[in-house]
């Protein structure tokens, strides 16, 4: 599993260039501040909406110290005046990593889809609640996204899969 990776999606980002040069420095300085955290993995997933000089932080990381850790480098941001970390850190479970190495199997290592795994910043994010999966991120096309979602509900333990990927973007 490639460690250092993280899939980041400015929810503000078109709105971010219309309001001023303020908010959208602010929002190329908070997707590369999260972009550089260590220890981020395929199985976090973490997203951000700029207001004005707020930030919102969302998402679901596997390690309490991501979240604190994202949230300090967000703060420390120049014309950053509050974070609004929302960031959910996951339970531990064992049967939770059993099935997030059998989900990546199952998607990175799928020969239609492994051209996915190629980039450093995996594109398909799997997080994993509770034998709950839901899928983030992008994909290039509809069939894509219908293959990552067979692959997913295909592996044995899944309880349910919520396949929030979208389509080229």
């Amino acid at each position: 599993m490639t460690k250092h990776i993280l899939v980041i999606a400015a929810l503000a980002a078109g709105m971010a260039f219309a309001q001023g040069d303020q908010t959208a420095r602010i929002v190329k300085e908070v997707r590369h501040e999260l972009v550089m955290l260590p220890y981020l993995d395929v199985f976090d997933y973490v997203a951000y909406r700029v207001d004005g000089s707020t930030v919102t932080l969302i998402g679901q990381v596997t390690r309490p110290t991501l979240n604190s850790e994202a949230e300090k480098v967000v703060k420390s941001i120049d014309g950053v005046s509050k974070v609004d970390n929302q960031i959910e850190v996951l339970p531990v479970s064992p049967n939770d990593d059993r099935l997030r190495r059998a989900l990546y199997k199952a998607i990175y290592g799928y020969p239609a889809l492994s051209r996915y795994d190629l980039p450093v910043i995996k594109p398909i994010r799997i997080i994993v609640k509770n034998g709950n999966v839901t899928l983030e991120g992008v994909v290039d096309g509809q069939a894509d996204k219908n293959l990552v979602n067979i692959r997913a509900n295909g592996v044995h333990g899944v309880f349910s899969v919520t396949n929030n990927l979208r389509v080229g973007e």
